[in-house]
């Protein structure tokens, strides 16, 4: 089972401000309410007009105008990201809807754009833990992580209380370590779990991420947020060393 994902009740931080995912959410309704909807393209993209909005508007950590920029004179949906998930979440909740070339948000998207809090612990497990974290880029092929969610957590739990970099993480689950050669297994390896696990923790606000210079080549130290103290009870809270079951 999956360790429960739910801001404590007594919990009285201000989500919107640490979970990047949930931000774009709600900036998202929240956009569609007051300019009648977005504008969608003939291929049913969101149009430049909202994207170059949000891109400034959501502050996304490594997905800022001035970062997206330097690639790009204009940004398109696919240019940023992030709206990937934060689409796919939206229709799949019903809380967006198609409506004469616009996407509007429904009445239920409204409600839940007005309480961040209650839209939190819907999106949390249902991002984490169903979402496929890596279907836009790799689809067809089979990049899935050996272990599951409660042993994740449990040992991110432990080794991230003074930040750790994913090169730790790695070693500890798969036994295998990082060196100055290229190694494509280890490589495989690496990507996989940054995408699958790292990143989506990082999006979803749990944890935050500090670049170790170029983030291609240098690892990131990864550090545990206050909402993932607010939202996670976990059985390593206070062990310092998990036993993994190989």
């Amino acid at each position: 089972m999956d360790p429960t994902l739910k801001l404590h009740t007594d919990t009285d931080i201000d989500v919107m401000a640490l979970s990047p995912m949930l931000r774009g959410m709600v900036l998202t309704l929240r956009y569609a309410d007051e300019h009648d909807g977005i504008g969608l393209t003939k291929s049913d993209a969101m149009n430049r007009k909202f994207v170059h909005w949000a891109a400034a508007a959501f502050n996304w950590p490594g997905h800022t105008p001035e970062e997206l920029f330097i690639v790009n004179k204009v940004l398109n949906e696919h240019d940023l990201f992030p709206l990937w998930p934060v689409r796919n979440l939206l229709h799949h909740l019903k809380l967006i809807r198609r409506y004469k070339g616009t996407m509007r948000a429904t009445a239920l998207g409204r409600s839940l754009a007005a309480d961040p809090a209650t839209f939190y612990d819907l999106v949390a497990p249902l991002y984490l833990y169903r979402f496929v974290h890596d279907e836009y880029m790799r689809i067809g092929e089979d990049h899935g992580v050996l272990g599951n969610w409660h042993i994740f957590l449990n040992l991110i739990n432990i080794e991230a209380r003074q930040g750790c970099k994913s090169a730790r993480l790695i070693e500890v689950l798969y036994g295998i370590t990082d060196n100055e050669n290229y190694d494509p297994h280890y490589s495989s390896v690496s990507s996989t779990f940054r995408i699958n696990v790292l990143r989506p923790l990082c999006w979803l606000g749990l944890l935050s991420e500090e670049t170790d210079g170029k983030r291609m080549f240098k690892d990131s130290t990864y550090h545990k947020t206050a909402l993932w103290m607010a939202s996670l009870k976990l059985e390593s809270d206070n062990q310092s060393k998990l036993r993994l079951v190989k």
